[in-house]
C-alpha cells in the first residue's frame, strides 16, 4: 500500500509539472505573439495615423479653407444692406451657418497633418475655382437694393460652382474619410442651393 501510495504521489506530481510546463510553454508561446503585436501596433500607430491623407486632401482643404472664407464674407457683406430679397436673406444666413463651421473642421485637419493654413496656398488658382476678384469684392460691397441681391445670386452660383468641382475632385481622389464625407456634403448641398439661386434669380 505504501510503495502504491508512493508511486500514485509520483505520478501525480509527474502530471502536474507536466501540465506546470505546458501551461508554461503555452502562456510563453501566446504572450511573445501578443507582446510581438503590441509593439508592432504601437510602432505602426504613427504611420498609420500620417498615412490617414494625401495630396488630394491636403489640396482640398487648403484650396477650400479660403473659398469658405470667401463665402462666409460675401454672406456678411449680403445681410449687412438693406432692402436685400427675404429668399436672398435666408440663403445667405444658410451659407455662413453651413460654411462657418466647415471652415474650423478644414483649419483643423491642415493643422493635424502639418500642412501649410494660410492663403497662400491659393495663389495659383488666380481666382479660378468661382474665387471672386478684389474688384467683385468691392462691386458686391457697393451694391444696393435688387442689383445687389442679383449680384450676389450670380457671384454665389459661380462660387458654389467651383467648390462642387473641387469638391468632387476630392471624393474621387481623397483618402482621408473624414474629407471625402465633407465634399460630399459640399457637392450635395451646394448642388441644391444652386438650383435654389437660379430659382431666386428668376423671381428677381
Amino acid at each position: 500500500m505504501r510503495i502504491r501510495t508512493a508511486a500514485t504521489a509520483a505520478l501525480a506530481l509527474a502530471t502536474a509539472l507536466t501540465l506546470a510546463g505546458c501551461a508554461g510553454n503555452t502562456a510563453g508561446s501566446g504572450s511573445m505573439p501578443g507582446m510581438d503585436h503590441g509593439s508592432s501596433s504601437s510602432s505602426a500607430s504613427p504611420s498609420v495615423v500620417m498615412a490617414n491623407f494625401n495630396d488630394a486632401d491636403v489640396m482640398f482643404a487648403q484650396m477650400m479653407l479660403p473659398h469658405h472664407q470667401q463665402a462666409v464674407e460675401m454672406a456678411d457683406m449680403i445681410l449687412a444692406k438693406d432692402g436685400i430679397d427675404a429668399g436672398v436673406i435666408t440663403l445667405a444666413e444658410q451659407i455662413k451657418a453651413a460654411q462657418q463651421p466647415e471652415i474650423q473642421q478644414l483649419q483643423g485637419w491642415l493643422e493635424e497633418w502639418g500642412a501649410d493654413t494660410g492663403t497662400s496656398s491659393m495663389g495659383g488658382m488666380d481666382h479660378g475655382g468661382g474665387m471672386m476678384s478684389d474688384q467683385d469684392m468691392q462691386t458686391l460691397d457697393a451694391a444696393t437694393g435688387t442689383d445687389a441681391s442679383r449680384l450676389f445670386l450670380e457671384q454665389m452660383t459661380m462660387h458654389h460652382e467651383g467648390a462642387v468641382t473641387m469638391a468632387q475632385d476630392e471624393v474621387d481622389n481623397g483618402q482621408n474619410s473624414d474629407a471625402v464625407a465633407l465634399a460630399q456634403t459640399i457637392v450635395f448641398t451646394q448642388t441644391a442651393e444652386i438650383a435654389t439661386m437660379k430659382e431666386l434669380l428668376a423671381q428677381l
